[in-house]
């Protein structure tokens, strides 16, 4: 083959290889999710759709009164979970005659549908004394919120103090919204001060 020869099928050999490129994406994207290549399937797993820095959600009732506020530091949205992972959640939620509850931890995790908030890490929880109530705060942490329900619930350690009294146990189950109740499920043990 001469020097002619040779310059004039560069060109066909171009036009082969990219045909052969373009058919062995066009295959790599038909294959079932288990048959891709693992760089291919890296690249749309754990990759967040969208995020934001400084995340605000606010619900209203019925009534058009303040029911919940959701604030983070960081959000990011994950379409193949459905999830929404959270740095820094706070959660405040209103009643209508008692100065709001107050949850924060150090991470969580919104289910696909926005009921179901898990508080990863530390958790602490607070209410302001108001008319008829007591200051109160709460330690544990890896809480589960069923925001719905105004219910929250947990397996670890977990310490109410309320001044000068204080009690810890092991677990908890919690309504925010009248009538309030406060369970700790096991190795209970109360101080109060009668001074």
């Amino acid at each position: 083959m001469n020097n002619a020869s040779l310059k004039k099928s560069i060109p066909y050999l171009l036009a082969f290889s990219l045909a052969g490129l373009s058919w062995w994406l066009v295959e790599i994207f038909r294959l079932p999710e288990d048959e891709k290549p693992k760089s291919a399937i890296l690249s749309t797993q754990n990759s967040p759709d969208y995020f934001s820095k400084g995340y605000l959600k606010k619900e209203m009732d019925e009534n058009g009164l303040l029911k919940s506020q959701l604030a983070a530091k960081e959000m990011r949205h994950y379409s193949d979970k459905g999830e929404t992972h959270m740095t820094n959640p706070l959660m405040t939620l209103y009643n209508s005659d008692e100065p709001p509850w107050v949850i924060q931890s150090e991470s969580g995790i919104l289910s696909n549908n926005g009921t179901n908030l898990l508080l990863k890490g530390k958790v602490f929880i607070h209410r302001n004394k108001g008319e008829g109530v007591r200051e109160l705060g709460i330690e544990t942490s890896n809480l589960n919120v069923k925001l719905k329900e105004s219910y929250a619930e947990g397996t670890e350690w977990t310490r109410i103090t309320s001044l000068p009294h204080w009690t810890t146990g092991t677990g908890i189950q919690m309504t925010f919204k009248k009538p309030i109740s406060l369970k700790l499920l096991a190795n209970v043990k109360s101080y109060y001060d009668t001074k």
